[in-house]
């Protein structure tokens, strides 16, 4: 089997931009981020769960509610971003990289109001991607001549959510899992989870998928699913 971790000095990245089921598979495919997982991170509520940041706000976007399992009790609501936590390689992708993908592929837009769970959201993890995301807002607020409204913060505590949101894409497929004795906690620790979770979206690049395979040692029926999923998926829409 092959491995599921990749032992390099990495760095971290953090970005809300909508549903993170997306966001996932988005960062997951590209060369250079090491594991990603989802969450909440940005409110000031403690231990935050899928139940306590949803409701019946009018400002739209309802995206993933309705898969969310019932569950007993209720909590007062949260104030957290759906947001996705990135490990990468600066040596391979760089924070200007990734920036590029979160201005590029935000689903409701950035400058469509919403509510706080889907907001855009940036939280840096140094004082460097700081300067960097507030030099990149101004530049790229001049190529769209129009106000951003992409908040940008210092990275707080970060919640992991529920198990059945990391990984959506890649769970829909339980047996390639099974194959891979990939378990519930590697969904977040997981180099192999992260790229065919993309891959399976349809998102990344057909050489990086191949040399994936290899790299990364995917068994061959697994490698040939997963082609035909990228190549029936590859330029569809991302989001929920």
């Amino acid at each position: 089997m092959p491995s599921l971790e990749q032992e390099v000095i990495f760095k971290k990245a953090t970005f809300g931009m909508g549903c993170f089921w997306a966001n996932d598979a988005l960062f997951g495919a590209q060369p250079g981020v090491l594991r990603t997982r989802v969450g909440y991170a940005g409110g000031t509520t403690g231990n935050p769960v899928y139940k306590n940041i949803i409701g019946s706000e009018s400002e739209g976007g309802s995206s993933h509610a309705d898969s969310v399992p019932s569950t007993s009790g209720s909590n007062p609501r949260g104030d957290h971003t759906e947001v996705i936590e990135i490990d990468f390689d600066p040596n391979i992708i760089s924070y200007r990289d990734l920036l590029k993908l979160f201005w590029d592929n935000h689903e409701y837009g950035l400058t469509t109001v919403i509510k706080r769970q889907y907001m855009s959201l940036i939280l840096y993890h140094e004082e460097e991607q700081k300067r960097i995301a507030e030099l990149d807002i101004e530049v790229e607020a001049g190529k769209r001549n129009e106000k951003l409204i992409t908040e940008i913060a210092p990275a707080g505590p970060f919640y992991p959510a529920e198990d059945y949101h990391q990984k959506y894409r890649l769970q829909k497929h339980k047996w390639i899992m099974e194959e891979l004795n990939i378990s519930p906690d590697q969904l977040q620790t997981s180099q192999i989870a992260a790229r065919l979770n993309g891959y399976l979206a349809g998102v990344g690049k057909l050489q990086d998928l191949e040399k994936d395979v290899k790299v990364l040692g995917i068994p061959e029926k697994i490698a040939s699913f997963v082609k035909i999923q990228y190549l029936d998926n590859e330029g569809g829409s991302l989001y929920c």
